[in-house]
């Protein structure tokens, strides 16, 4: 057969192959942040009402990007590059697990050391924003991923 380098097709495939991972990441990735956008929003609706300083806190961190303080167990955490990670908490408002879970009754410290706190009753918003959004991010992010990878397999431009 004529003008057919096995060769070199062998070898533009094997670039193909191997660029799909990135390029499929790099097209996924707006998938990801806009399903965790989708959940701030739902999470911040659900919070319960105060001075709004809860529900500022719920932010998304994207892919490589780094937590606010105090949002992820107390310290930073840095995003992957295949996620975007929702978060509540900063330097300011350090109580959003209390607000979600709930307190024990208990004995305070410190400023009112000594007095018994009757605890709070749970009102959680992150966990069922996570639930009712949960689908439509898979469905999102599933539908990216597998146009990416048609893209990928074409040789498309991934920019």
């Amino acid at each position: 057969m004529a003008g057919l380098d096995l060769n070199a097709q062998a070898a533009r495939l094997a670039k193909r192959l191997e660029a799909i991972p990135n390029a499929v990441l790099q097209d996924v990735r707006p998938a990801v942040v806009a399903s965790a956008e989708d959940l701030t929003h739902v999470a911040r609706s659900l919070a319960p009402e105060d001075e709004g300083d809860l529900k500022a806190s719920i932010v998304v961190t994207p892919p490589g990007a780094e937590t606010p303080a105090y949002a992820e167990g107390g310290g930073r955490r840095r995003a992957g590059e295949n996620q975007a990670l929702v978060t509540v908490g900063n330097p300011e408002q350090r109580h959003g697990h209390l607000v979600e879970f709930g307190t024990d009754p208990h004995v305070n410290a410190g400023q009112f050391a000594g007095t018994q706190h009757p605890g709070t009753e749970a009102q959680p918003f992150l966990l069922p924003a996570a639930r009712l959004t949960e689908a439509r991010a898979r469905r999102r992010i599933g539908r990216a991923i597998g146009q990416a990878m048609r893209k990928a397999a074409q040789g498309g431009s991934h920019d």
